[in-house]
């Protein structure tokens, strides 16, 4: 029994054990657990009337707090092409290219922190599918009571995945938490932290505001939905936190392969 333990005790450190990633295996995952997050996302059932219920309560609260402002964000950015057109594309791919940017950055400058920081991203995405099942959430552009725009379908630009003609292959409900939110806001915390030069770090950190205005100005969110995705990335770094039994900005920038 204690040979037992003490071989669970070793498997357990082995796994928690900072170690170069492998090019090969992070490919799969990603692709794995990327495809498996959508595939729950989008099976989820779309509960329209739940969905819209939601959003009027989310607005009605927004407007006792004072703070109910995506309308008037969305109407002002509406009303200039040369800015909606970019946030519709930028909404559309940033998402995913600034994401896979910096993980490819953890990967090859901070290969000792990648796999906590990526644990922290898979957790984060992980905790969210929670959100879109047990509270569907209609995007306030498809509220009919309230007139926001869909930028998207008036400037017929390729964006959302939940509008225009990719609107068949996408949840249309799952809005909170928002993950372009949280996904940002993730790249924002590790670049600020982990980027040396200062320029950069600056950039960092207006990614995630420049998100949550653009997600607003398209009418894809509330600020609350953002709100969601920054509680579901506390919820990520605590469980890298616990596993690691570290932060991952902690960890050493490079390390050796195990034995």
């Amino acid at each position: 029994m204690r040979e037992q333990a003490r071989a669970r005790r070793t498997l357990l450190q082995r796994l928690r054990s900072p170690r170069p990633p492998q090019l090969w295996f992070e490919i799969m995952l990603v692709a794995v657990c990327y495809w498996t997050y959508s595939l729950i996302r989008n099976s989820v059932p779309e509960q329209e009337a739940a969905a819209l219920r939601h959003a009027d309560w989310i607005w009605s609260f927004q407007q006792r707090l004072g703070l109910a402002f995506e309308d008037s964000v969305n109407h002002a950015v509406n009303g200039v092409g040369w800015l909606v057109v970019p946030m519709n594309y930028y909404y559309a791919t940033l998402h995913f290219i600034v994401t896979l940017s910096v993980l490819v950055w953890l990967y090859r400058r901070h290969p000792g922190r990648y796999s906590a920081t990526r644990f922290t991203l898979f957790a984060t995405t992980g905790v969210a599918l929670v959100g879109y099942y047990f509270y569907p959430l209609a995007p306030p552009r498809l509220m009919p009571d309230v007139h926001f725009i869909d930028t998207v379908r008036v400037h017929e630009t390729w964006g959302s995945m939940a509008s225009g003609n990719l609107a068949n292959v996408s949840n249309q409900y799952a809005a909170m938490p928002s993950m372009h939110a949280g996904w940002s806001l993730w790249c924002g915390i590790v670049i600020v932290i982990l980027a040396r030069r200062t320029w950069v770090k600056v950039l960092g950190a207006l990614y995630p505001l420049a998100t949550l205005f653009v997600i607003m100005g398209t009418a894809n969110h509330f600020w609350m939905d953002a709100a969601g995705g920054a509680v579901c990335l506390a919820f990520g770094f605590t469980v890298s936190y616990f596993w690691y039994g570290t932060s991952a900005f902690r960890m050493p920038q490079q390390v050796a392969a195990l034995p």
